[in-house]
């Protein structure tokens, strides 16, 4: 007669709790932010990973210079040319168009 060995269940517990530790790092971050403009009421946008979520489109990182982040929908060769300008530390969106105060949530 074989016999197989018996895992304690001690160990089976660990390992699934290691296994839904390293699950847990892959959770999605980002930040919330509450925009307003001269004349609008306030616009909700997200920083998720490489994205930019606002006015219910949603725009790639381009790239940063300095204190500037640069996003669009299509990138452009020349980073500064991007539809959106955001500075996190004055909270400073800048658009083609418009220019949105934000405050992070």
């Amino acid at each position: 007669m074989i016999s197989t060995p018996k895992i304690p269940c001690a160990r089976i517990i660990v390992s699934i709790s290691i296994l839904i530790g390293i699950c847990a790092c892959e959770r999605d971050s980002y930040t919330s932010w509450n925009c307003h403009s001269q004349g609008e009421p306030k616009t909700p946008m997200v920083l998720r990973k490489a994205q930019m979520e606002f006015k219910g489109s949603r725009f790639d990182y381009c790239g940063s210079l300095g204190t500037q982040s640069y996003f669009d929908q299509k990138c452009p060769a020349n980073i500064e040319l991007s539809s959106f300008v955001f500075t996190p530390s004055t909270g400073l969106l800048k658009s083609n168009e418009q220019t949105f105060n934000c405050i992070a949530l």
